[in-house]
């Protein structure tokens, strides 16, 4: 059995020697081999718009083939990529250090979850779950096989974010009284459609991945992130589509990576109703302000006692003003905003100390999204125990935290 056959398990039993730590990490001058996994438009934007400093995509592996050659054209060293439609394969074959994984979001860990014990550091998009259960096991396998895996939250490495989050952190307003954050929008249901033809190059039950293996569809197909069963609001204005950056955002700026609100409520009906959390130290986050559809909502506004910072995306706008003396420069947003997160990631790969989006980090604000939709879907208050990441006396809320798996993409158990 060569070093990652066992991939084509769905529960590996083997694990290569450099999972375990026993191999060399690469050196400062290496170049680094890596891969992308899923080629849809946010790869394709990452290849399209961004460097990666001291790296080299040598493959590509989508389950639909036709989209690693339409993605090859965008890149001058596209033709010589190695191209495949079962990312498993890839890992056999390929000589591989790190691995993006662009995927759907109901893809996403398990895809992870292989390239890990296959010894691959990863770069996971966000959000990086579509279930919290998902997350921690996400965590136990990163910490299992010794990987580094950051978490697509770019904001979380853009320098002038850096520095307002430290603000608020380090108490330059004082105690936060109230965090107030976009109401994002939630998930819809999938409606069943009549079947249509698979296209040529789909490996349809690939893609399906965890989920009921239901009929070909184009509008599934390309609008998958809008649907409850395989994210979680991935739309654009959705919970777990930006709404992931200003959460997190939240999560980074109040200190509490690794923990998280421990009340939910609603306060209004409605699954697009506002909602208010609470955290321990009695901060209270609202989700009530209207769409926009302005960047300055990927942060939050953070009140307190002493003033007012709203974290936007590559800027910040403070009260009192003076706070802002010393500041980075803001990033604009748009080609090279996410060099500061692609930079720690390859630097992280290189040293093996944890990325700034560690997986812990990713999990936990992704959790903050798993529970707005929980709350909403429910439609009553829930406590939260962030430390057994259980409802507290809630049995039916407790259910929601993990969802049924198809056979062949269970979740390996992972102690």
């Amino acid at each position: 059995m060569n070093r990652r056959t066992f991939l084509s398990a769905a529960a590996p039993l083997f694990v290569p020697a450099r999972v375990l730590g026993l191999a060399g990490k690469p050196g400062a001058n290496d170049t680094l081999r890596i891969a992308f996994i899923g080629l849809g438009g946010r790869a394709r934007w990452l290849i399209r718009n961004e460097k990666f400093p001291g790296a080299r995509i040598v493959a590509v592996a989508d389950c639909y083939l036709p989209r690693c050659f339409e993605a090859a054209k965008e890149h001058p060293e596209g033709e010589s990529w190695q191209k495949y439609q079962d990312y498993r394969r890839m890992f056999d074959k390929e000589k591989l250090d790190a691995v993006f994984v662009e995927t759907t979001t109901h893809a996403r860990a398990l895809i992870a979850i292989h390239a890990m014990q296959a010894g691959l550091d990863v770069y996971a998009e966000k959000p990086l779950t579509l279930t919290v259960e998902e997350g921690r096991v996400l965590v136990r396998a990163a910490r299992r096989y010794k990987r580094v895996l950051q978490t697509g939250t770019q904001q979380r490495s853009i320098p002038i974010n850096v520095y307002a989050s430290k603000l608020v952190r380090e108490g330059a307003i004082g105690k936060i009284r109230e965090v107030i954050a976009c109401n994002f929008l939630p998930p819809r249901r999938w409606e069943p459609k009549p079947g249509q033809p698979v296209p040529d190059g789909m490996d349809w039950d690939q893609w399906c991945n965890q989920t009921e293996l239901r009929p070909y569809h184009e509008e599934l197909f390309r609008r998958w992130a809008i649907y409850w069963d395989y994210d979680g609001g991935g739309q654009s204005w959705g919970v777990t589509g930006w709404g992931t950056h200003a959460l997190d955002q939240v999560q980074c700026a109040l200190g509490t990576d690794s923990t998280g609100p421990v009340e939910i409520w609603p306060e209004e009906p409605g699954p697009e109703g506002k909602v208010t959390m609470r955290y321990a130290n009695g901060t209270l986050l609202k989700l009530e302000e209207p769409i926009r559809k302005d960047h300055s909502q990927l942060g939050a506004i953070f009140v307190g006692e002493k003033g007012r910072i709203q974290i936007l995306r590559g800027d910040f706008i403070a009260d009192p003003p003076e706070l802002k003396k010393g500041a980075p420069d803001p990033t604009p947003e748009g080609p090279g905003e996410n060099r500061f997160h692609i930079e720690n990631f390859f630097a992280c790969v290189r040293s093996r100390k944890r990325p700034t989006a560690d997986v812990e980090i990713g999990h936990r604000s992704t959790t903050v999204c798993h529970l707005v939709n929980i709350c909403r879907e429910l439609g009553r208050k829930l406590r939260w125990d962030p430390k057994r990441e259980q409802f507290i006396g809630d049995e039916e809320a407790n259910r929601m935290l993990s969802r049924p798996r198809r056979k062949g993409y269970e979740l390996p158990h992972i102690a």
